[in-house]
């Protein structure tokens, strides 16, 4: 489908530019906001002229590992509909990140990506990517409520939370993440069902690629998400050495990994959960160590790198939105 004149000519000289505006100002708006992000980045700045130099430089490289991995984990999911190249795929990702940040829960990470992708496969991608996401959100329930039952005894003992509300929580835990795998593994049953509803032949074949997903592609899309997940476990011990958190590598795996699951149950926007993830770590991590400044730094630090930095980047593939449009048409043409 070819798009007409004016649609080109709206796309390619104000929608580009209009969206990096946007995104832009909402990403610094928000920078500006966070409490403890510019002492954090002072600190990080001063560590480059001592030994934690390699601390700060392995959470960059980590960084670009992360989402290297997640645009892996999209090539493969998105390949039952259309091959993606790597760096098409990271280009999609990274411009996923840009419209995500200013999103509640980060559903505008599905719109950045899908206009990497063909005329007529745009929105089929939406339900191949939401797959990608349930493989992480599975990783996460389980490692943090495998870090609930490890770190239960502490949690009690300083009553945090009381015994009664703990086995519930633990109980409800496993319970989602039993439900939610069951339905990873058993796409098939979503198809039914809509196909079920009434007028759903208008709408059905969005879902239809999930046919595709065998068990050997839902496995690799779980395994890359537990490779991301390792990563980001990484990346906030190193932060925790560079700002003095005084916990072993024991300690932080699984009190960040309890905060991943919290966060996962709280409704929020990306660029401004900040505040949320500093109360969580502090609340979580602080079993463990009384360096409340220090983990307030280590989260910005997280949050800048890993959020912020890929969103500017994000921001400015948006400005060459012409050229991805162009590129579609022509596959398009020709083919």
């Amino acid at each position: 489908m070819k798009l007409n004149k004016n649609i080109k000519l709206f796309i390619n000289y104000f929608l580009g530019p209009l969206l990096f505006i946007w995104l832009s100002w909402s990403i610094y708006r928000q920078i500006q906001q966070q409490p403890g992000l510019e002492q954090a980045w002072q600190r990080m700045k001063a560590s480059m002229n001592g030994p934690m130099l390699w601390n700060l430089l392995l959470v960059f490289i980590l960084m670009i590992a992360n989402w290297s991995i997640e645009a892996v984990k999209w090539q493969l999911s998105v390949k039952q509909i259309q091959k993606v190249s790597f760096a098409r795929s990271l280009k999609a990702v990274l411009s996923g990140v840009s419209f995500s940040v200013t999103t509640p829960n980060r559903v505008g990470e599905y719109l950045g990506r899908v206009l990497y992708m063909d005329e007529g496969n745009r929105l089929k991608t939406i339900s191949l990517t939401i797959v990608g996401s349930i493989s992480q959100l599975i990783i996460t329930i389980f490692m943090g409520g495998i870090g609930l039952i490890i770190l239960r005894p502490i949690i009690e003992e300083q009553q945090i939370i009381s015994v009664v509300w703990m086995k519930v929580i633990l109980y409800g835990v496993w319970g989602v993440f039993l439900v939610l795998t069951l339905f990873y593994f058993r796409l098939s049953w979503i198809i039914k069902w809509v196909d079920r509803l009434p007028g759903s032949k208008r709408f059905a074949y969005l879902v239809r690629a999930l046919e595709d997903f065998n068990a050997t592609i839902l496995l690799k899309l779980m395994s890359l998400s537990l490779l991301r997940f390792f990563v980001f476990i990484i990346q906030y011990y190193l932060l925790f050495v560079l700002f003095d958190v005084n916990v072993s590598g024991w300690q932080a795996f699984w009190t960040v990994s309890v905060s991943f699951l919290v966060m996962a149950i709280i409704p929020t926007i990306a660029i401004a959960e900040l505040a949320q993830r500093g109360k969580v770590t502090i609340a979580i991590v602080g079993l463990y160590s009384s360096n409340e400044l220090g983990m307030t730094f280590a989260t910005a630090g997280i949050w800048f790198i890993n959020l912020i930095l890929p969103a500017i980047v994000g921001s400015l593939l948006i400005v060459r939105i012409n050229k991805i449009f162009t590129s579609n048409n022509y596959e398009d043409s020709t083919s």
